[in-house]
């Protein structure tokens, strides 16, 4: 609910959920906590992922693969936006630590020959998380392994018909 609409009501969060808005303000004492404690969650989501992809010792394209997986899979869990909660130094530092770990990644694959060198900078670590948005949200009843076939076939072969 509060991916398709950041304003919705605890009331209304509680009805969905099937209990009494005095049960959600038990657990969370204000708008701002529940906030908090979901952006926690995809953030220890999102670090799980890159961690269970193996993003340093797995050959690149298992490793790619199963990262994809992982967040398209995380996508679909979680699908509200960090950026609201960026200002919050603790959470701005653990979010840059998983992009440097997925730029490195990236660099790597770049280096072993997956990705094709010479793109401007920053492009493919731009391209990457953009693909894997639409493709949690468009292709909805892909399985996170076939939507991840979708984004590295994109990622790799483009839309080109060669």
């Amino acid at each position: 609910m509060l991916a398709a609409d950041p304003g919705v009501s605890i009331a209304s969060i509680a009805t969905e959920a099937g209990v009494d808005r005095r049960t959600v303000y038990r657990r969370f004492t204000s708008r701002d906590e529940l906030l908090a404690a979901i952006y926690e969650a995809r953030l220890t989501a999102i670090e799980h992922a890159i961690e269970d992809a193996r993003l340093r010792e797995a050959p690149v394209a298992v490793a790619l693969h199963r990262y994809v997986e992982n967040i398209i899979a995380v996508n679909r869990t979680w699908p509200v936006d960090l950026a609201r909660m960026l200002t919050d130094d603790s959470v701005h530092a653990r979010r840059e630590a998983s992009v440097r770990e997925v730029d490195a990644f990236l660099e790597r694959a770049t280096g072993e020959g997956l990705l094709r060198p010479g793109l401007a900078e920053g492009w493919t670590n731009a391209l990457l998380p953009q693909l894997m948005h639409l493709v949690a949200r468009q292709l909805p009843d892909l399985s996170p392994a076939q939507a991840a076939d979708v984004v590295v076939d994109t990622l790799l072969h483009g839309l080109g018909g060669s």
